[in-house]
């Protein structure tokens, strides 16, 4: 159970950000947004700006993921890992990707089973999670992997939201929804 109970499942008011956050999920309320609606003000943010950050940017959606999912494994966010590992496997990520990202530092270094931009992606993740600061090395690799400013703001901005997100979900020991 989460450090703070749930708003009931059943919860249909706010009707307007109840409609909304089910409209973006493709259907029912997730514990994330049962444990979000207790502050309605919070959850209409976090579904604007997650909703532009999972849906409405143009960085590729396997590089998204893999921003996702590695954060998750770093920040020990099950949770996001749960949600975020299908994704990833659906943008054309495959199983065994799935698995290495267990060990993001490994996976980083991996031309194998992961190429130039999804390393660089992993190995971006790593060090924005983990020191917060960035090598140069590792931000030129970045650039030159994924070939425009907008495409490097955009896996930053979802490394950075990703990173709010799993401490959010750790901080209230949030569990997927297979769990309960």
């Amino acid at each position: 159970m989460p450090r703070i109970p749930y708003v009931p499942i059943d919860l249909a008011e706010p009707r307007d950000l109840v409609d909304a956050i089910r409209a973006r999920r493709g259907g029912p309320l997730s514990h994330l947004d049962h444990l979000l609606l207790h502050s309605p003000n919070l959850a209409a943010g976090w579904n604007t700006f997650l909703g532009a950050v999972r849906t409405r940017l143009s960085l590729s959606p396997k590089l998204r993921e893999i921003a996702m999912c590695s954060v998750a494994v770093l920040n020990g966010a099950d949770y996001e890992f749960f949600h975020h590992a299908p994704e990833f496997l659906k943008a054309g990520g495959s199983q065994a990707q799935v698995e290495a990202m267990r060990d993001v530092e490994a996976a980083s270094t991996n031309t194998r089973l992961f190429d130039d931009a999804e390393r660089t992606t992993l190995r971006l993740s790593l060090e924005m999670t983990r020191s917060i600061a960035v090598t140069d090395e590792t931000f030129a690799n970045t650039v030159k992997a994924l070939g425009d400013a907008q495409a490097v703001i955009e896996l930053v901005a979802t490394i950075a939201a990703y990173n709010m997100v799993s401490r959010f979900l750790v901080a209230l020991d949030v569990e997927p929804e297979e769990s309960n």
